[in-house]
């Protein structure tokens, strides 16, 4: 089945992306098209919003080729639920949800992947630890027995003028060559999770290696409140 546009979304932003690698936002994305980008145009990560929709597509997406992420918003108590299901999370912005991953992570034997989450705009509607509070945050995450922290995520503020999102992006990324590379360089692979569908050109700019695409591959969606 062909799914007309995805693939040239997709080619288009890779080619402006350079190195940072692409994953795919697929909150509300049947899995019919999630299948067609991960198989036909060799999409190797995606990420689910929503703990229950993940659930919900668990079946179908855990036969693609590819890595399953989760970037939304994650509260402790459905880290049971995920916590055998994905390869990284990316939206951890507070200790006490860490401790809840090193906890369902030891349970089963694993040592769960994540990204320290910062609140960069420093927004009161917004989950992530504050930019001064990540040098110590980071350095916790990293105590854990069954928890690796790999670097840091981000949402910039919505900016009007595209050029706003740098001075966020380039705070995000200071943050991230002191606090992460330095630290985890030399046994994984760091990660800077930054820049979505209107804001990745500028997050790449920025020294971003992953860039969370929903809109600009598969098309405007409506959300369910």
């Amino acid at each position: 089945m062909e799914f007309p546009g995805i693939k040239e979304n997709i080619e288009r932003i890779r080619d402006e992306a350079g190195a940072a690698e692409l994953l795919l936002a697929t909150k509300t994305v049947d899995c019919d098209r999630i299948e067609y980008a991960v198989r036909e145009c060799g999409v190797k990560y995606i990420g689910e919003n929503r703990v229950q929709e993940l659930l919900e597509k668990y079946d179908r997406l855990k036969e693609l080729p590819c890595e399953l992420h989760f970037i939304g918003t994650l509260q402790k108590n459905k880290v049971k639920y995920i916590i055998d299901k994905v390869s990284l999370i990316h939206s951890v912005g507070s200790i006490p949800l860490c401790e809840e991953i090193d906890r369902q992570a030891k349970k089963h034997g694993i040592v769960m992947n994540v990204l320290c989450e910062v609140n960069i705009g420093c927004e009161e509607n917004k989950s992530g630890f504050l930019p001064d509070e990540v040098p110590e945050a980071f350095e916790k995450m990293l105590s854990y027995d069954n928890v690796r922290p790999l670097g840091l995520m981000t949402m910039a503020p919505v900016c009007q003028n595209k050029s706003d999102y740098v001075k966020y992006f380039t705070k995000t990324y200071r943050l991230y060559v002191d606090n992460c590379i330095k630290k985890v360089d030399n046994k994984y692979k760091p990660i800077l999770s930054m820049g979505m569908s209107g804001s990745y050109r500028e997050a790449v700019m920025c020294g971003s290696t992953m860039i969370r695409i929903g809109s600009g591959v598969f098309g405007e969606r409506t959300y369910q409140i």
